[in-house]
């Protein structure tokens, strides 16, 4: 009588998902400043080794990617792929800001190298999105 009907019912704890936090000025200023300056978001809210390490592997990355000759995209509405590179590009903030005032990162991809750091500076951008979520969980109080 393996499969009884008989055993006790399974009590289900539901979590209300509806549950809002307040709105402060830290929970709007961690998540721009932390997508403007990678980690920036995790040390005002002084997490201070958690900022640092991902301020360090963001900026290490994009730099890495922009000296193997890597491309910086451009905003366009063309191919798909090219879409989805500027999105990724454009999370790297303030240092994707600074890649297309000073110039860099407009070459061709002429070999194996420069489109590996192409994927570095994206992977870098996207890195820094997860990074800002992060930063606002933390600053509503989601994450402990």
């Amino acid at each position: 009588m393996a499969n009884s009907s008989a055993s006790k019912p399974k009590s289900v704890e539901v979590r209300n998902s509806t549950t809002t936090h307040p709105m402060t000025t830290l929970s709007v200023l961690a998540p721009a400043l932390g997508w403007l300056i990678p980690g920036a978001g995790h040390l005002i809210q002084r997490r201070w080794i958690r900022g640092l390490l991902i301020m360090f592997s963001i900026t290490t990355m994009f730099f890495l990617g922009l000296a193997m000759q890597g491309r910086v995209y451009r905003p366009n509405g063309g191919d798909i792929l090219d879409i989805l590179g500027f999105v990724g590009d454009l999370g790297a903030g303030g240092l994707y800001i600074l890649t297309r005032v000073m110039g860099w990162g407009q070459g061709a991809i002429a070999h194996a190298t420069a489109d590996y750091g192409t994927k570095f500076i994206i992977v870098a951008g996207l890195l820094n999105f997860i990074s800002v979520a992060d930063a606002y969980h933390i600053a509503i109080g989601k994450k402990p």
